[in-house]
């Protein structure tokens, strides 16, 4: 070992007693009191001793107080084994995970831990178990969730551009209104709730396949929802069938519910019903319809995935009357709830932020 370091002079003994005396990490504060005693005329030995550790480390203690001060002296985590993937190893794994196999070459429909473990090795000579591929794909951001359908027919680039024209559809729309009106932006569907619900996911343990009730009858009811997620505020109805008279009714409750002054762009897929000239538009709304085949731009999806998740699956509908009744509870348990409607809601490219 090499000369003793000397110790930094813009502190002293005293100094650092008071910070040992107020610091919150044991080991800072162990190393404090070791270092005072240096700084007060003592010899490392006895500072080593101090710290209940050798001269070798005592000299490791006074480099880092050189440079960095009092903070570090801080225990801080192990560092653990290298990673086996650089950052751009790491990347290409993250775009062939969101491109997902192509079966044909890859020989899978979906991928699993055990597939990319085997296109790591063949792609970088890199051995991985499918657990430590499952912890880089969480690091990435990367969750295992269920697929939502995607229609065959359609269009992806009617998305974005739809997305990209829509601060422009509502200056058109604004430009129609007159002076000092506010517009508010709604999304509109409808879902059908019935005696044959959906089965969930549910905590359970591992190994096991938990139960729950499934119904085969076929009764049913529409809930007519639509939501502004700007205000959290949402106008439903629970009707016995889905219509062009329906439709008529829950366009005059979302006119009812459309702030005093504001105007209601009301966003919503190309039903028939919701594109019928037979349709009585309130002066205080306006439609405007989605690109064909693009329920994933409708946040009114996510609203009744919701709703179903934890308020309507998992259950017998005994009577009709029950699922009008529990519907109605599910839609009133929602707009009680104006946080949840603005965090399902809000989307950055219809609400420009």
């Amino acid at each position: 070992m090499g000369r003793a370091v000397t110790l930094r002079r813009d502190f002293d003994g005293a100094a650092l007693r008071r910070l040992a005396k107020v610091s919150k990490d044991a080991g800072q504060s162990r190393r404090l009191v070791a270092l005072a005693e240096i700084y007060d005329g003592a010899r490392r030995t006895d500072a080593a001793r101090i710290g209940g550790v050798t001269l070798q480390v005592v000299r490791d203690w006074v480099l880092r107080f050189n440079a960095e001060g009092p903070d570090g002296l801080i225990d801080r985590p192990a560092p653990g084994r290298q990673a086996k993937l650089n950052e751009d190893q790491r990347q290409a794994l993250a775009r062939i995970v969101e491109d997902g196999p192509i079966p044909a070459i890859h020989g899978v429909v979906r991928w699993r831990r055990k597939d990319l473990a085997c296109w790591i090795f063949e792609e970088f000579g890199i051995r991985l178990e499918a657990s430590s591929v499952g912890r880089e794909l969480r690091a990435l951001g990367f969750r295992k969730l269920t697929a939502r359908p995607r229609h065959k027919g359609q269009n992806e680039y009617a998305l974005e551009d739809f997305k990209k024209g829509f601060p422009a559809e509502l200056d058109t729309i604004q430009g129609t209104l007159p002076a000092g009106v506010t517009i508010e932006i709604w999304w509109s569907d409808e879902a059908r709730i019935g005696q044959k619900t959906k089965l969930t996911r549910r905590w359970a343990r591992r190994g096991t396949r938990p139960s729950a009730p499934k119904d085969q009858r076929t009764k049913s009811a529409w809930i007519f929802g639509a939501v502004c997620p700007a205000r959290g505020v949402g106008a439903g109805l629970v009707l016995p069938r889905c219509n062009t008279k329906a439709m008529q009714w829950h366009l005059d409750e979302i006119s009812s519910q459309v702030a005093p002054g504001a105007h209601a762009v009301l966003i919503l897929d190309r039903a028939g019903w919701h594109t019928t000239a037979k349709l009585d538009i309130p002066a205080n709304i306006t439609l405007l319809p989605l690109p064909p085949r693009t329920p994933e731009l409708n946040p009114m999806e996510n609203v009744w995935q919701f709703m179903r998740d934890n308020w309507l699956s998992n259950r017998i509908f005994k009577s009709y009357d029950e699922i009008l009744a529990l519907c109605c509870q599910a839609w009133n348990r929602l707009t009680d709830q104006p946080w949840t409607i603005m965090s399902i809601g809000l989307r950055k490219w219809a609400h420009r932020f």
